[in-house]
């Protein structure tokens, strides 16, 4: 079974503490102090390159939750998933939100668009499904290619120490009112890949409620962990500019024991 496909019905249950609003705030004040800034754009053409400027990409955006958020926040956003699931979902919220929000099906190692993007984001751990570095260079080239003059990458990524040392080989179960999970995690050392099992039981809200019936779905996932340094390289050897770097717990600089880490980056020229 593909990714995301049985999950994506219950992933913003099980998802319900990840710190969106936090990651929202702290996108827009990222953008606020290393935003670019070249002035005032007159004319028809000044005007048509606001609009990109106010634009950000949301890449491997899943259901659209921090989408919707910097929405909100009057920027003009562009949602990119392979997951034809959690993109439905995403287009359920867009309906209720009434958002002006573009969604596009699409390999996030193939993405298109139109014209460029004031800013790229890419949060909870989307670049860590990429496997190897070679894919991670590929994304990083089409961020530099559709990114405007001197716009910002804003990503994150699990570390090899969170998968080896915090996660590890361990069993993980939870269980809701409509729905309940069992997460089998394996990490492969030499690889520094993480492999992790879903068996997922979600009820059937067409059935009657006396027979509580429930789905089961079987998925599993695969995620590199990597370390900053590797980053700054393919960032570097992408084109862009590596411009800070912080843990995302303590929002200080990233230390050896760093789960998650942000890092910020900027176009310098094509």
């Amino acid at each position: 079974m593909d990714m995301y496909s049985g999950f994506a019905k219950v992933y913003d249950t099980f998802m319900d503490e990840t710190p969106y609003e936090e990651w929202r705030a702290l996108i827009v004040s990222l953008l606020e102090r290393y935003g670019a800034d070249d002035g005032e754009l007159t004319g028809e053409a000044g005007i048509g390159l606001k609009q990109e400027r106010n634009t950000i990409l949301d890449l491997g955006c899943g259901t659209g939750t921090l989408t919707e958020l910097l929405a909100k926040e009057g920027y003009d956003m562009i949602g990119v998933d392979n997951s034809v699931e959690m993109l439905e979902i995403a287009m359920e919220k867009k309906e209720k939100s009434k958002a002006d929000i573009l969604y596009l099906l699409q390999d996030m190692r193939e993405f298109e668009l139109y014209g460029t993007t004031g800013a790229v984001v890419s949060v909870c751990d989307s670049l860590n499904y990429l496997l190897n570095e070679e894919d991670i260079l590929t994304v990083l080239r089409l961020v530099n290619n559709y990114l405007y003059p001197k716009g910002l990458f804003i990503f994150d990524f699990n570390t090899v120490y969170k998968y080896e040392t915090v996660i590890g080989d361990a069993t993980i179960a939870e269980n809701r009112e409509d729905c309940s999970f069992i997460w089998e995690n394996y990490y492969h050392p030499d690889e520094e890949i993480n492999e992790y099992d879903l068996t997922l039981f979600v009820k059937n809200n067409d059935s009657k409620e006396e027979d509580n019936l429930f789905y089961r779905f079987e998925e599993t996932h695969y995620q590199r962990g990597y370390r900053l340094e590797q980053m700054k390289r393919l960032l570097n050897e992408a084109g862009l500019l590596f411009i800070d770097a912080f843990d995302a717990d303590t929002k200080k600089a990233p230390t050896p024991q760093s789960e998650r880490i942000f890092v910020v980056a900027r176009e310098q020229g094509k």
